[in-house]
């Protein structure tokens, strides 16, 4: 016997759909010698953006990579269209902050993801963060490897100690109020975003933190959403020595000036 849908649920549904419709997602992604990881990064945020029914669009900011990843992100163009892949690049690598404000101009979308290129942040938490934000209409929503079954694979002990201790002594002198402040992994909506970066200060890897302590400053909402973060697969880290040395200055910089 035929049952009847359920007229509620058929409004509730075309509305779910029609909301779907209207959102649009913007991927900024930020790369620097990336041509292995490239397809296989692009090729998950299509599957995925396209198995939740989500409107996207993934902006590719190449910082002149000597290693052909400019060449790869044109024929990955080619292959999925240039309505779906935007590519913005430029002559030299000028930090990772600056890459963000770049491709943020060039952004449709009414929300941003900023995520690293490198395979270390999977698309299939993407849908979980979109639910998180509409769950609670947060301004940003970041993902953590340090809540719920969030954690981090493939690092060395070196590395984890020190991710450990620069979250542990950013949360000390800053108290953001989110538990990971030196992840990359995030969705804001497009208006927050650009408040944000207009504020901050900072450059490279410190970005990131600096936009949490903003966020706060601003009584922006934050959700959070356990994340996986795994290491690269191919290519170098870029965290070296310098790295280092800059994130320190900046924390310091952070606490005297907020």
């Amino acid at each position: 016997m035929h049952t009847p849908a359920n007229p509620v649920c058929l409004v509730l549904c075309e509305h779910e759909a029609d909301q779907r419709r209207e959102d649009k997602y913007s991927v900024l992604l930020p790369t620097y010698n990336e041509r292995e990881n490239l397809p296989l990064i692009v090729w998950l945020l299509v599957k995925y953006f396209n198995e939740s029914g989500y409107n996207y669009e993934i902006i590719i900011i190449d910082d002149g990579s000597p290693d052909g990843t400019l060449e790869v992100a044109e024929q990955l163009q080619k292959i999925y269209g240039s309505n779906k892949i935007l590519l913005r690049p430029r002559e030299k690598k000028l930090g990772l902050g600056t890459a963000y404000i770049h491709g943020m101009k060039h952004a449709s979308g009414n929300f941003v993801i900023i995520m690293d290129a490198d395979l270390s942040h999977h698309p299939k938490f993407i849908p979980e963060f979109i639910e998180k934000q509409k769950e609670g209409d947060y301004d940003l929503v970041s993902g953590t490897r340090y809540r719920g079954n969030g954690g981090v694979y493939g690092w060395d002990l070196r590395r984890k100690l020190i991710s450990r201790g620069a979250n542990f002594l950013s949360q000390v002198l800053l108290r953001p109020g989110a538990s990971d402040l030196t992840g990359s992994f995030r969705l804001y909506k497009k208006h927050v975003l650009e408040s944000l970066v207009e504020r901050c200060v900072s450059k490279g890897y410190v970005f990131q933190m600096e936009m949490i302590v903003r966020a706060r400053q601003l009584n922006y909402t934050v959700g959070e959403v356990p994340i996986s973060f795994v290491d690269r697969v191919y290519g170098e880290s870029k965290l070296g020595g310098n790295e280092i040395v800059s994130f320190v200055k900046g924390l310091l910089t952070l606490f005297a000036t907020t």
